[in-house]
């Protein structure tokens, strides 16, 4: 008997992990599937054309490489991010953590103005008012009892909706799959600012701890369970690669055929001009989960930076925090205005904070009293993030020597 009970206590314990790595790689790529996303893939691909696939291709094999080391470090170690880099060096988690949880809080302003602006496309709701709504919502979400289950059930029913969505507009829509592929490997122009800006939409920020610190929250911890590492890191980029590229070829062809996106809401034009008032009414539902799934991913992500910053054991405040992160992004997009130029932007900023937060993990990744004698850090792994590290850094000052330039 005593047997069994181990062996059900493990395949319980192997259920509840593998359940984390599921949520962890939905939330990962939900909170990456925002406005901001929207935005900027409808954003670039206007500018840039069939050549933009190339930076899309570039992302996908950056994130990957960011989510594997980011991801194994933080199980391996069993320590969120923040205190990972107080042990590198002594106060240094106190900077990553203002770091992450800032761009998390302006990422959360077009977060919460594209949820409203999804409700008033579907239903005519003001969107201020749905603004506030869609944060109300967000909030019983993160603070109900056993909310980790519902904010996974939640970003997969989100999920679902935006891929039912893009599949739907791909089959309305004529799509230059040709030009796509051939730009995508043999791009007639780069651009780093493009590059820069998708990645950090994607896994900068606070979007490239979401599901790390979600797979600790739901128990996993130590070598034993890096297989949950990939099945979850893999999983979320997977989708989240889906949707972009889904987007992308929508996007290509309304372009290629002579539309001109409307600037101040270039990922609408797609929709509308792909399928008229029907399709419209489809990107205000993408835009309603876009928006809802990253409210919750950048609130639940930016706060567990917050909670933990300090003694590395949640505190009672949780709460608290949650509703007033969320409540300030609400209040500064209902009287301040529109977002679209800061989604694009704080993309950018979340570019910027990558190859300084990699570089952290990357560091630790090889220190035994983080990672245990025992560990041994993929060398494979290590090589390529350094790479990116490098790859980041060159375009962040490539992009600021562009802007003053």
């Amino acid at each position: 008997m005593m047997q069994n009970g181990r062996d059900l206590t493990a395949a319980s314990r192997h259920a509840a992990v593998k359940k984390a790595a599921i949520g962890g790689a939905f939330l990962m790529a939900m909170s990456a599937v925002g406005p901001g996303f929207l935005t900027q893939t409808a954003t670039f691909t206007q500018a840039e054309g069939a050549n933009f696939g190339f930076a899309i291709l570039i992302c996908i094999l950056v994130d990957i490489i960011v989510q594997l080391n980011i991801w194994r470090v933080i199980v391996v170690a069993g320590k969120r991010a923040q205190m990972i880099a107080n042990d590198v060096v002594p106060g240094l988690g106190y900077l990553l953590s203002a770091l992450v949880a800032l761009g998390g809080l302006f990422f959360n302003i077009g977060n919460v103005a594209g949820a409203g602006l999804g409700l008033n496309v579907l239903f005519g709701i003001p969107v201020a008012a749905g603004a506030i709504i869609s944060a109300v919502i967000a909030i019983v979400i993160l603070i109900v009892r056993n909310a980790l289950k519902v904010v996974d059930w939640t970003v997969q029913a989100l999920a679902v909706i935006a891929v039912l969505v893009l599949v739907y507009m791909l089959c309305v829509t004529k799509i230059p799959y040709a030009t796509a592929a051939v730009h995508t490997v043999a791009p007639t122009k780069i651009d780093f600012y493009s590059i820069l800006t998708i990645v950090g939409g994607t896994v900068g920020g606070y979007i490239s701890f979401a599901g790390g610190h979600r797979l600790l929250e739901g128990g996993a911890k130590g070598q034993a369970d890096l297989k949950y590492v990939n099945l979850g890191a893999l999983t979320g980029i997977g989708l989240a690669s889906v949707i972009r590229v889904m987007l992308f070829l929508v996007g290509l062809a309304v372009v290629v055929a002579g539309t001109t996106l409307d600037p101040t809401n270039p990922a609408a034009s797609i929709f509308k001009t792909a399928a008229g008032a029907f399709g419209y009414k489809f990107f205000g539902l993408l835009l309603f989960a876009a928006g809802m799934s990253s409210i919750i991913g950048s609130t639940f992500t930016s706060t567990s930076f917050l909670d933990y910053a300090v003694s590395g054991r949640s505190v009672k405040y949780r709460d608290a925090l949650t509703i007033g992160f969320i409540a300030f992004a609400t209040v500064v997009f209902v009287f301040i205005g529109q977002p679209a130029k800061v989604l694009v932007v704080v993309g950018a900023l979340n570019g910027f904070i990558l190859p300084i937060a990699l570089a952290i993990l990357l560091v630790a990744s090889g220190r035994q009293k983080i990672m245990g004698a025992a560990y041994r850090h993929p060398l494979w792994l290590a090589i390529t993030g350094w790479i990116v590290v490098a790859f980041m850094a060159f375009a962040s000052v490539k992009t600021v020597i562009g802007f003053f330039g």
